[in-house]
């Protein structure tokens, strides 16, 4: 049975009063977002991050003299082969300059290969494995927003010093959940901790009781769940009607996004600990962000919306800095050049790939802590870039090594 692509486009349509640059092939960019536009994770990016790419194109559109942009926007199903037929297409058909989001560990690992083999720049959201920026990393891949081992540092730095050193690991059985489960595993040793338990689940699981009710007949003090979306939700709603949620079990969403906690309401999500790297409501700059987000899409970006905005923002002021859609021009801009918006401040792009940008520590609220809609997290600590993503010394990347060499 074939396997049906949704496939819209959206273009930004930019006047044409300045003369074309022979540079940017045909006077044109093209942008292909590729993510899970309706299932288990559709809420934290899906069409949420096509808008968030739309309007980075519409703020952009002053700065772009007489450039047009097209963004074509795919839903890869969280399957490997159905995004990479989907990527090969755009880079060899429709002669897609960069590739966005991509938001699933299994599909950025198949479509880094192909970036580097077509010689395209990839712009990745939510991608866990640290094997995309570490064994496979590229010099034109670049991992906007968390890894793994990120998303890891902070809940198990903060909670090992609380002296709560049992862990029990609930993933998703692909190769982001084990990806997550391994990197607090080894972080947790040297800080004194243990796992007594793990264990996962494929990924259309709806029921988690068997791995819920082991968990909290283990020893464990904290039961962290490397998985996100649909499963996290689905998760916590059933961690709360079997009467976990008695403080005998500190839970900690390895992947927590906004759009989790609003789907499953504060009552089920309060005090699940969580490391973002982003969050509207943390300053001005974001909140007004996340304002106008809301407007067109009656819910607060998440931190992976956020991201994709920072990231097209990012490319596009690069080539029309440039003037030029050349990979190689345009990536070498982005890299010297540091971000500064709404998501990231002074954040530079490592050898690796990696932004490097800061990480909040978050708790959510309960319902009488929460003033108004979306307001869902208390704010705990930050922490610094350097803390959060792998050292150069400790990383795979042989682009460290390369770079040392020269």
């Amino acid at each position: 049975m074939k396997t049906k692509i949704r496939h819209c486009i959206f273009l930004a349509a930019i006047a044409a009063s300045f003369p074309a640059f022979a540079q940017v092939s045909n006077n044109v960019v093209k942008l292909g977002l590729i993510n899970d536009q309706s299932g288990p994770f559709s809420a934290m990016t899906g069409p949420g991050s096509a808008l968030a790419a739309t309007m980075a194109i519409e703020d952009m559109t002053p700065q772009m003299g007489g450039i047009k942009v097209e963004l074509m926007v795919a839903d890869h199903q969280n399957k490997p082969d159905v995004g990479l037929t989907v990527a090969k297409r755009w880079i060899d058909v429709d002669g897609v300059d960069a590739l966005l989001d991509i938001a699933n560990s299994a599909v950025g690992l198949a479509i880094q290969s192909l970036s580097k083999e077509k010689n395209k720049i990839v712009m990745y959201g939510p991608i866990g494995t640290t094997e995309l920026t570490g064994k496979q990393c590229s010099p034109i891949g670049f991992s906007w927003l968390h890894d793994s081992h990120a998303l890891v540092s902070g809940p198990v730095q903060s909670l090992s010093k609380a002296g709560l050193k049992n862990w029990y690991f609930i993933g998703a059985d692909f190769a982001f959940g084990r990806n997550m489960v391994q990197e607090a595993k080894t972080m947790l040793e040297p800080l004194g901790g243990k796992t007594v338990g793990e264990a996962y689940h494929p990924m259309g699981s709806s029921d988690y009781s068997s791995y819920l009710l082991k968990a909290y007949s283990s020893n464990a003090q904290v039961v962290a769940f490397a998985n996100g979306g649909a499963q996290l939700v689905n998760a916590m709603k059933q961690w709360k009607e079997f009467g976990m949620s008695d403080g005998k079990k500190r839970p900690v969403g390895l992947l927590t996004t906004l759009a989790d906690v609003h789907g499953a309401g504060l009552d089920t999500m309060q005090g699940l600990s969580a490391t973002t790297a982003w969050y509207w409501d943390r300053d001005d700059k974001s909140r007004a962000f996340g304002r106008r987000f809301y407007e067109r899409f009656k819910a607060m970006p998440t931190e992976s919306q956020a991201s994709i905005y920072s990231a097209t923002t990012h490319y596009l002021k690069a080539v029309a800095a440039t003037k030029s859609d050349d990979t190689n021009t345009v990536a070498a801009w982005m890299k010297k050049t540091p971000v500064n918006d709404m998501y990231a401040s002074n954040a530079m792009i490592r050898a690796d790939g990696k932004l490097m940008h800061d990480f909040l520590q978050i708790t959510v609220k309960t319902k009488a802590e929460s003033k108004e809609p979306y307001d869902y997290y208390k704010i705990d600590g930050v922490l610094a870039a350097n803390d959060a993503f792998i050292s150069p010394e400790q990383s795979d990347c042989p682009l460290f090594k390369e770079g040392a060499a020269k």
